[in-house]
């Protein structure tokens, strides 16, 4: 039976691919909608790339629904230097058709919780968690509705890549973040630790560009152009594809390895502010709280991604 999610995300380049991927797996996956929020780029921006997506997926019937254009108590950060300034540039995909459903992304995620059996539907977040911590705050009868939270966020081994000590997703809005580990709700944290390791080289996006899918064409157009910034950053053979490892892990669990431990998030440093503190050698007595990945199997996450491309239009 597939699996029933909401997506939280910013789209974003590697947050098309990952919403993309999970379009294409109707099998594995039910996506019930797609709620924006401000990250990567502006609401107004992240609104109109998730519909952008829907189109190309050919999956219209699935809802987009705006959320918070900011974060709890911060000024909003974005990273155009990465994504461009659309998020999605890169890519000559035609503007909507459609129009995002009435109504507010919080409420969308709350309504939709409580209307399904408890224990059937997963969050799976890719961006700032603005949306998730207030749906919570708003409803804390989710957390016990919910079957889990699948986020990509933090870092550990691999530290930072927004500032020296934190992840972009967790620093744009770390008390937000911090909210959502207190909660209780099962949670599986994909950090730069693993995704750091998912690069996308040049092999690989030939690989979606050889479909000969318009689907496949648009993320090999996007990966190219948001590779930019990490290729000069890094030096590396290829730029890490962050987000569409929530989706890998919802299709295939086993390509991934971490263990259970306790997550706490920075937010009242100036310097460590959205700082993962991840205890994965359990040097304190705080309970685990996450299940936090650290490696995975690329050639195979690769693999599996352009697999579902290849299904979509």
């Amino acid at each position: 039976m597939a699996e029933k999610v909401i997506f939280d995300t910013d789209p974003g380049q590697d947050d098309a691919v990952a919403i993309l991927a999970a379009l294409g797996s109707p099998a594995e996956i039910e996506v019930l909608g797609i709620v924006t929020v401000a990250g990567n780029i502006p609401i107004h921006h992240t609104t109109r790339n998730a519909l952008r997506l829907v189109e190309l997926a050919g999956r219209t019937e699935v809802p987009v629904i705006q959320g918070c254009d900011r974060p709890l108590v911060r000024r909003l950060v974005t990273a155009e230097h990465v994504h461009g300034q659309t998020g999605l540039d890169g890519s000559d995909l035609p503007e909507p058709s459609i129009a995002a459903r009435p109504g507010h992304g919080v409420d969308f995620i709350v309504e939709t919780v409580r209307a399904h059996e408890a224990g059937t539907i997963s969050l799976l977040a890719l961006g700032p968690l603005t949306n998730v911590a207030l749906a919570l705050q708003k409803a804390p009868d989710i957390a016990g509705r919910l079957k889990r939270i699948v986020l990509m966020g933090g870092a550990y081994f691999e530290v930072g890549n927004i500032t020296p000590a934190a992840e972009f997703n967790i620093y744009v809005d770390p008390e937000a973040a911090a909210m959502v580990v207190a909660s209780g709700v099962p949670l599986v944290m994909l950090p730069l630790d693993v995704t750091h390791a998912m690069r996308s080289t040049k092999p690989r996006i030939a690989a979606f560009a050889g479909l000969g899918n318009r689907a496949g064409e648009a993320v090999a157009a996007m990966l190219s152009f948001s590779e930019v910034y990490d290729l000069r950053k890094y030096g590396w053979d290829g730029a890490p594809l962050h987000d569409p490892c929530v989706t890998a892990y919802v299709l295939a669990p086993h390509l991934f390895e971490g263990r259970h431990i306790n997550v706490e998030i920075e937010t009242a440093s100036a310097l460590t502010r959205g700082m993962t503190v991840a205890d994965y050698w359990g040097v304190t007595d705080r309970a685990p709280n996450a299940f936090y990945v650290r490696s995975g199997d690329a050639d195979a996450f690769f693999a599996l991604l352009t697999e579902r491309i290849a299904t979509l239009p």
